[in-house]
């Protein structure tokens, strides 16, 4: 068969776990097109389809499953090696977060740390995605989880609060009156969500049927700012679309949710200063945001 495809069966182990090709082409620098070729090329060389190609992305066939299953352990030991050998950079710093918690909360503040260190160049990879750091060159990540993620750093930031908002219009339409009972309201969400905790504790009865169900937060408060229904919002992407009017707050009452925000990186990155001046910076942040919601009124958990 000729030389091993190194650079291509990176690509596609990329490219399988992201489930998507313009986002493995983004990180890999290439264009999706080339990375199309790439992948058609070792297809062909395989004589094997390894995607099958949606509109919302890619998902593996079976010879694709299997070829993972063979690379994965292998590619993943000469990335480790590698790592281990090289001398990063201490003027980048590379990190992951969702998207959502990206545009909301980090990138209004992150001016202050560009302004405060010039001398970093920052990378953010902005993706739902779980980062692998053995594969990954990330060197931490901000995630909304329970805390617990063995192997790796994590650090406390801040709660997430969660209270109902709707848009201005749909407010007018349904009047104050009928606000008063939200249960009658038509209601963003799902009945294994959070809203039964809201009712059981601010009072009432969940609807059995609610307008709409979002696989992601942004999604869901986009809705609301539509005036597709009644969303309960988490404070952190709710906020800057209540502070310009986009989105209205319906109660004073705070509901906490399941899980919080967290820095979180692996034990490797505690070394390298850029990494030291982010977490300093954005352990201050955590503390100003939580000073600023502290005041607001909770539910009980």
């Amino acid at each position: 068969m000729g030389r091993l495809p190194l650079a291509a069966l990176e690509s596609f182990l990329l490219a399988a776990r992201l489930g998507n090709l313009s986002r493995a082409a983004g990180q890999l620098n290439l264009t999706v097109s080339a990375l199309s070729h790439q992948m058609r090329g070792l297809e062909e060389r395989l004589g094997r389809k390894l995607f099958i190609r949606g509109s919302r992305g890619v998902s593996l066939t079976a010879e694709g499953e299997r070829l993972i299953d063979g690379i994965a352990a292998p590619l993943g030991a000469i990335e480790r090696a590698l790592r281990q050998c090289e001398i990063p950079s201490d003027d980048i710093l590379n990190l992951s977060l969702m998207p959502s918690m990206a545009s909301s909360w980090l990138l209004p503040r992150l001016p202050e740390f560009v302004a405060a260190h010039p001398e970093l160049q920052i990378n953010l990879q902005s993706t739902p995605v779980l980062v692998n750091f053995e594969l990954e060159p990330i060197d931490a990540a901000i995630r909304f989880g329970g805390g617990q993620w063995p192997g790796l750093i994590a650090e406390h930031l801040f709660d997430e609060t969660l209270t109902p908002v709707a848009s201005p219009a749909l407010v007018k339409r349904l009047g104050r009156e009928r606000l008063r009972d939200l249960s009658a309201c038509p209601l963003l969400g799902d009945p294994g969500g959070r809203w039964p905790a809201w009712f059981e504790r601010a009072g009432g009865t969940p609807p059995a049927r609610f307008v709409a169900h979002f696989s992601d937060s942004e999604t869901l408060h986009k809705a609301a700012v539509e005036g597709l229904g009644i969303a309960l919002g988490r404070m952190t992407m709710a906020r800057p679309l209540i502070e310009t009017g986009r989105l209205l707050a319906l109660s004073k009452q705070r509901l906490r949710a399941e899980f919080s925000h967290y820095l979180v990186m692996p034990p490797r990155s505690e070394k390298r200063q850029s990494v030291r001046l982010f977490r300093d910076w954005l352990l201050a942040q955590a503390r100003q945001y939580a000073k600023q919601v502290g005041g607001e009124t909770r539910l009980r958990k």
